[in-house]
């Protein structure tokens, strides 16, 4: 499972006036929040009620992303920045009420790979029809609806506007997050492909996106496979990428220009760059062990130099002294040794930058 955290919402749908909605919200939060807390999930309690969302008025379709609303700017926010979310929904006359149909219809990309389960109530149903009726459009949403269900009969399960403690329904809720945050983790990829600043990568499914502090538990782990051949090559293992500790790599990621190559939730390779003077420093080059020899590396590089700033006057890279395959591949891509190795085994190596 992914180390990063889960950002769910989870929605009351009702709006109606002492309706039972809110007391369901909240055993609901109450219910989840441990399990939350082990999952690493972060839940956030929303109301359809608090959002001040009129009935669609904007200009351009949803698909468009161009927003004229400050409404529709914060719903489209706090939809963007989820993983994922349980809906809260009462059944009016065989469907979901119509608030809910409105919200959904008011975004369209923010919505894209991410898991929604469902706590429904009602009479005779316990809301299971409007469960059906809003997974035929949550899945045009390319929402990814779940198996896991909570359905509360309000005759069987309620008390003076309360829901009452009952284990089923509290093992049926900790069984939707538990879903909800494993398919979250897996649809990642998927979501991350249709981000800003993500570009298609070289291999079929791959990516290439800028890396941030919270990708540092895979930048470790990359550098830990990658770097062991130039220790080898070295005789040495005072190799920075093998030694640095978890929070070392996050505190240099903030620092760094940092690009990432994924496919499938997998860190390949990266690259990170930055200006020092007059030069612009390249660094950390590595495509993990399986996937060299396809010219990523090369794909890499060429990247970060290309972000060069303009007024910068060379790009310099560091190497092992002995890594003479390291070497060889940086003076075929026009890198020259700037001086004698140094007392350390580092070799520098630099070329002029072309615009």
């Amino acid at each position: 499972m992914s180390t990063e955290s889960a950002r769910v919402i989870v929605l009351g749908c009702s709006t109606r006036p002492g309706a039972l909605g809110p007391a369901v919200l909240d055993w609901l939060i109450d219910t989840i929040t441990p399990r939350a807390g082990e999952l690493g999930a972060e839940l956030v309690p929303m109301a359809l009620g608090d959002l001040d969302l009129p009935f669609l008025d904007e200009e351009e379709h949803p698909s468009s992303g161009l927003y004229r609303n400050e409404h529709t700017r914060r719903w489209s926010d706090a939809v963007d920045a989820a993983d994922g979310f349980i809906v809260v929904t009462p059944e009016y006359n065989y469907g979901m009420p119509a608030t809910l149909k409105n919200a959904l219809d008011y975004l369209g990309r923010e919505w894209a790979w991410k898991p929604i389960g469902f706590v429904s109530y009602g009479n005779t149903s316990a809301g299971t029809r409007s469960v059906q009726h809003a997974k035929q459009v949550v899945t045009t949403l390319r929402l990814v609806p779940l198996g896991s269900t909570v359905a509360i009969r309000i005759g069987d399960a309620t008390e003076n506007g309360r829901v009452r403690p009952n284990a089923a329904l509290a093992g049926a809720a900790v069984g939707v997050l538990d879903e909800l945050v494993r398919v979250a983790h897996a649809l990642r990829p998927m979501r991350e492909l249709i981000r800003a600043g993500v570009r298609p990568g070289p291999l079929p499914g791959s990516y290439v996106r800028p890396l941030t502090p919270d990708d540092a538990p895979q930048v470790t782990v990359l550098q830990r496979c990658c770097w062991v051949d130039e220790a080898l090559a070295n005789d040495t293992l005072a190799v920075p990428a093998l030694r640095e500790s978890l929070e070392e790599v996050r505190e240099w990621l903030a620092t760094w220009q940092t690009m990432g190559l994924w496919r499938d939730g997998r860190l390949l390779g990266m690259v990170r760059a930055r200006r020092v003077d007059a030069d612009w420093h390249v660094g950390r080059l590595g495509v993990v062990p399986d996937q060299r020899g396809q010219g990523l590396g090369r794909i890499l590089l060429r990247g970060a130099e290309a972000a060069a700033e303009p007024d910068c006057r060379r790009v310099v890279l560091f190497t092992g002294a002995k890594s003479r395959q390291n070497i060889t591949f940086y003076e075929s891509e026009g890198y020259r040794p700037v001086s004698p190795a140094d007392d350390d085994g580092t070799a520098c190596l630099a070329k002029s930058v072309t615009f």
